[in-house]
């Protein structure tokens, strides 16, 4: 049902939000049916890419990791997704409170939960093995990921004040851009010295 209604949430702050505000899903619910599954695509088709595809998207990446590195990488990159989303919504609380405005934990994490959907969908691009192609697809993916941000603010987190909702929309998009990045360089870091450990 919520994929559905992800197009249109793109562009409204209506549509489709406000079946998923009525059906009240807790935190729980946003991390076992969407977080969970949605953060494997990244890792799998990664793995999948390298050992199909080696160099090609990839040109760093060469020698080819073995299927043992892979798994280590997929594990790191899964685990690191799944405390993302937590942190961001911790980080939406947050926000919101700084402006007199408590969303709830499950209000939050539906937000956090939902923005990074078109992310990860864009790993599906690395089905076609091709780097320009796969890049295109990211930059677009984190332009609809701003636009869920903005347009899901207001009737997830339940904030009336058009202002106040611009505020933590703008605040929540600085926040989880720079958080993304600073915990993949991170990521990169701790993959280097496990792999590293292990050629040793």
């Amino acid at each position: 049902m919520l994929m559905t209604h992800i197009p249109e949430m793109l562009i409204s702050e209506k549509s489709g939000w406000e079946e998923i505000d009525r059906s009240h899903f807790s935190s729980r619910w946003f991390f076992k049916s969407l977080v969970m599954p949605f953060s494997l695509l990244p890792p799998v088709l990664y793995a999948y890419v390298e050992l199909m595809h080696p160099g090609e998207v990839f040109p760093l990446s060469v020698p080819a990791m073995s299927a043992t590195q892979l798994l280590i990488t997929g594990i790191v990159l899964y685990g690191v997704q799944l405390a993302m989303v937590n942190y961001m919504a911790m980080l939406i609380q947050r926000m919101s409170k700084a402006r007199d405005h408590d969303p709830g934990y499950d209000g939050a994490y539906s937000l956090a939960a939902i923005a990074p959907v078109p992310l990860w969908l864009s790993s599906l691009s690395l089905l076609g093995a091709n780097m320009g192609f796969a890049m295109v697809c990211v930059v677009v993916a984190w332009l609809a990921s701003v636009a869920l941000i903005r347009h899901g603010v207001r009737p997830l987190l339940h904030i009336g004040d058009e202002k106040t909702a611009r505020y933590v929309a703008n605040m929540v998009t600085m926040a989880g851009v720079a958080a993304w990045v600073g915990l993949l360089l991170a990521t990169e870091i701790v993959l280097s010295i496990l792999l590293s450990w292990w050629a040793i």
